[in-house]
């Protein structure tokens, strides 16, 4: 807003009366007077219409009423009321852009007209009518622009407001349709995946009891895969309710729903699952990662349980794999390599899966990199996830708590 906005703001009235004031000041010391130099009682009311105008700034119809009986004063004592009569015009302008009701304007603006009549009883015909033509000057003029004032700040009000709901406006819209791509999500969710994850978990649970001379070999690869199918089960049902109903949760569910200190105990499952598949699993776990903040260790979680899934599927299970976790300055540094001479994992874009590409989204949203290829002797990935901007503002309740291969609810 440039300076003639900021002269009439609401906020600025002290500054429009030292400028009103610094300019009756000008007229009556440089202004050549027709009659004669103002004199000591025409200073007197000069300046006791200054101080009212600093004074009562605050208060535009008490500045009116006190500039009013200035003028009164000034046209029975002096010939030259100029000051007096700008200064109570102006007082009417400062209640036409500031009064509350409309007919505060019009009964300030009928007493300075009979004020400024005052001057013309008992006169000649034409000096009334010369008074009543300085009325479009001495009360028209203060009341137009004031009114014409108060309309443009009316005009940017409900422009402003109009802006606010529109963008509340379009802010509803867009938590609605992402609200209904949620809710289609979670419809396929439980409608297909769960439904047939449920169906083979169920499967494999019956084959457990009505085989009963099973290898006990056999007998370990159907607990294995019935456990991981009631965690996946779970798993999936807890990422429905929060696509049905996010605010239900606290904080990013999809993200925090593993509380640190089970961090360790989960990526175990994860490292003695890959064990039970064949694969030789070696694992540096740093003590420092059961604190870490829950978004960076599901995070963890997640990379660890795909690398040793991709190991056993693609670098044989009679593979070695070495698992890496440390914290160094507040930054988790995570790698899983294996010997498994180069072989191309799942995630792999020639494979056209998307378990790297998930791992590699994962990690950029946590302001990381993901590295990962083939080796002299086999495949790895690896990454670096810096320390959160700003902590978590909230714990994730212990009820939220799912390590891997932990017992699920029954499926439904």
């Amino acid at each position: 807003m440039g300076w003639p906005g900021r002269l009439f703001d609401m906020r600025d009235t002290l500054v429009r009366m030292v400028l009103l004031d610094l300019s009756g000041i000008c007229y009556l010391i440089f202004v050549p007077h027709s009659t004669r130099t103002p004199n000591g009682t025409q200073w007197t009311l000069a300046v006791l219409a200054f101080v009212v105008a600093l004074a009562t700034h605050r208060w535009p119809v008490v500045s009116l009423l006190t500039q009013a009986a200035l003028l009164v004063v000034a046209i029975g004592l002096v010939d030259d009321f100029t000051i007096n009569q700008v200064g109570a015009s102006w007082a009417l302008l400062e209640v036409t852009m500031r009064a509350h009701r409309p007919r505060v304007i019009w009964l300030s603006a009928a007493l300075l007209v009979v004020v400024d009549l005052i001057d013309s009883i008992g006169a000649p015909a034409n000096q009334v009518a010369s008074g009543v033509v300085g009325l479009a000057l001495e009360v028209g003029v203060p009341v137009l622009l004031g009114l014409v004032i108060r309309t443009n700040r009316e005009l940017s009000r409900q422009a402003v407001e109009r802006a606010v709901a529109e963008q509340r406006q379009h802010q509803s819209e867009h938590r609605a349709a992402r609200a209904d791509e949620r809710a289609a999500i979670a419809r396929e969710l439980h409608d297909v995946v769960a439904h047939h994850v449920a169906s083979m978990v169920l499967r494999v649970g019956v084959a457990r009891h009505v085989l009963t001379d099973l290898d006990p070999r056999v007998g370990e690869v159907f607990d294995d895969v019935h456990g991981t199918g009631t965690a996946a089960l779970a798993e999936l049902r807890r990422l429905v309710a929060v696509l049905r109903d996010p605010d239900g949760v606290r904080g990013d569910a999809a993200l925090t729903a593993i509380e640190p200190s089970a961090l360790p105990a989960a990526i175990g499952a994860s490292v003695d699952r890959a064990r039970q598949a064949g694969v030789t699993v070696e694992a540096d776990l740093d003590p420092a990662i059961g604190s870490l903040d829950a978004v960076r260790g599901m995070a963890v979680l997640r990379l660890t349980q795909e690398a040793l899934t991709n190991v056993a599927k693609h670098a044989g299970t009679s593979a070695f794999a070495h698992l890496v976790v440390a914290v160094r300055d507040d930054a988790v540094h995570w790698e899983v390599a294996d010997n498994g001479h180069g072989g191309v994992p799942v995630g792999a874009p020639t494979g056209g899966g998307h378990g790297i590409t998930g791992m590699r989204e994962r990690v950029e949203v946590l302001g990381g990199r993901l590295e990962a290829g083939p080796t002299p002797t086999g495949w790895r990935v690896r990454t670096v996830l810096p320390a959160p901007a700003e902590p978590p503002a909230r714990p994730v309740p212990r009820d939220r708590t799912a390590p891997a291969g932990s017992p699920a609810p029954e499926p439904a």
